[in-house]
């Protein structure tokens, strides 16, 4: 399922609207939403290690991101944005659909948590560079991969890390996260096409094209014993870290 999407160049119309109609129930972890509740946790722990590795941080630091500025792009109603937030960071949430940002706006306030969002194509929203920019689950679903991935490069601050995750084009990601998921109702019917998901070679070749330098991929897996989990199985979904190359 996708943190949403990023009309312009790379939003497509049809994706936000889409995405737009599950913001009601965005935060119900058993509701249209449930598998990135599920997913969350396993993105954020490869995000916290890239993040004390990235900056020779403190691991016992409950808050690595003090002083920092963050931008999760294709934010939906701000799952990611809010851990990002109590890790210290400074954040800034942009989604394509109006309605997850009404959504993830109200949240946030509730949670009494500084997050900025902004809807629109980010491209022309003047947001400036960050420490930290994000994209969790948002590749596969923009108009134009490298103007997105210029777009996320020209927000990225010198010395910053930036942090992609994306479900990979395998015989098995098309079984599993578009038959399966679709079929079992563990994800709302049209949410990926499968043609769009990216390889981590598809990827690495646009990260460079933008200047960036791909770090080794990690994947994100399931099992019944362990649930989703980070792994070396890359076959379903993966995560990366990108610098300036």
């Amino acid at each position: 399922m996708s943190d949403a999407t990023v009309a312009n160049e790379t939003i497509r119309p049809a994706e936000a609207a889409h995405f737009g109609a599950l913001a009601a129930d965005w935060w119900d972890p058993a509701g249209s939403s449930a598998m990135l509740h599920k997913l969350n946790p396993v993105r954020l722990a490869f995000l916290r290690e890239a993040v004390d590795l990235h900056w020779g941080g403190d691991v016992r630091s409950a808050r690595p991101l003090a002083g920092k500025t963050a931008l999760d792009v294709g934010c939906g109603a701000g799952l990611l944005c809010e851990p990002l937030a109590r890790l210290g960071a400074g954040v800034t949430g942009v989604d394509a659909a109006e309605e997850n940002i009404a959504a993830a706006t109200i949240h946030a306030t509730a949670a009494g948590l500084p997050v900025t969002y902004y809807h629109g194509e980010l491209g022309a929203l003047g947001l400036g560079q960050f420490d930290l920019v994000t994209s969790m689950e948002v590749l596969e679903h923009v108009a134009d991969k490298p103007a997105f991935v210029a777009q996320l490069a020209a927000h990225l601050k010198p010395g910053g890390l930036m942090v992609l995750s994306t479900p990979n084009r395998t015989l098995a990601s098309r079984a599993l996260l578009v038959g399966a998921a679709e079929m079992l109702g563990a994800v709302p019917k049209g949410t990926h096409h499968w043609s769009d998901f990216a390889t981590p070679d598809d990827l690495r070749e646009l990260l460079a094209g933008a200047g960036l330098a791909m770090g080794e991929p990690r994947g994100i897996a399931w099992l019944p014993s362990k649930g989703l989990h980070l792994s070396a199985d890359l076959a379903l979904n993966y995560i990366v870290t990108a610098v300036a190359a």
